[in-house]
């Protein structure tokens, strides 16, 4: 099987051409991706628990599901996709924000990413893939939060991240 690719952007988004995934996170090169929350009707976001055998990041809660688009693939399209493959289930999703971070892991990889924030609702319980996740579960964001400023180590690091962005922009438009 091939290597995912990621496409490569710049500071504007702009594409740059294509990348092995790996060898991007190796080299911490700027590429696209997305982060995906699912929050149900009591304002609550589904949270996972990624694989204990995955390459980077074992064991460690997250968003409900991020990746990297395809070629071609707009960044909503690859968020469905990908919260099929990872959680079991697909929802409708909207690009709320975006913003550029750089995250480095201990195993010297580095995440260095150009991230659409998506964003669904969903009240069901997913059917998560288990080579992807090891649990999930619902928590409101204020309970994330503290149990990050408690726990930091218990969550990945691009999460910590994005998760601030998140919660500033759920507090600035309290509708969602």
């Amino acid at each position: 099987m091939q290597e995912e690719k990621v496409i490569l952007v710049n500071e504007k988004d702009e594409p740059q051409g294509l990348m092995p995934k790996m060898e991007a996170h190796e080299k911490g090169l700027l590429h696209r991706a997305f982060s995906v929350f699912v929050m149900n009707g009591k304002g609550q976001t589904m949270i996972q628990q990624r694989a204990l055998d995955k390459y980077h990041s074992p064991g460690l809660w997250t968003n409900t599901c991020c990746s990297h688009q395809r070629e071609g693939e707009a960044s909503v399209d690859a968020g469905k996709r990908r919260l099929m493959e990872e959680m079991g289930f697909t929802t409708a999703l909207e690009e709320v924000f975006s913003f550029i971070y750089h995250a480095p892991f201990d195993n010297g990889l580095a995440e260095h990413e150009f991230d659409h924030v998506l964003i669904g609702k969903y009240e069901d319980d997913p059917r998560p893939n288990p080579a992807e996740v090891a649990a999930w579960k619902w928590v409101y964001p204020e309970d994330i939060k503290k149990d990050m400023e408690l726990h930091p180590e218990l969550y990945t690091a691009w999460f910590k991240i994005i998760f601030d962005k998140f919660y500033d922009h759920l507090m600035q438009n309290a509708s969602i």
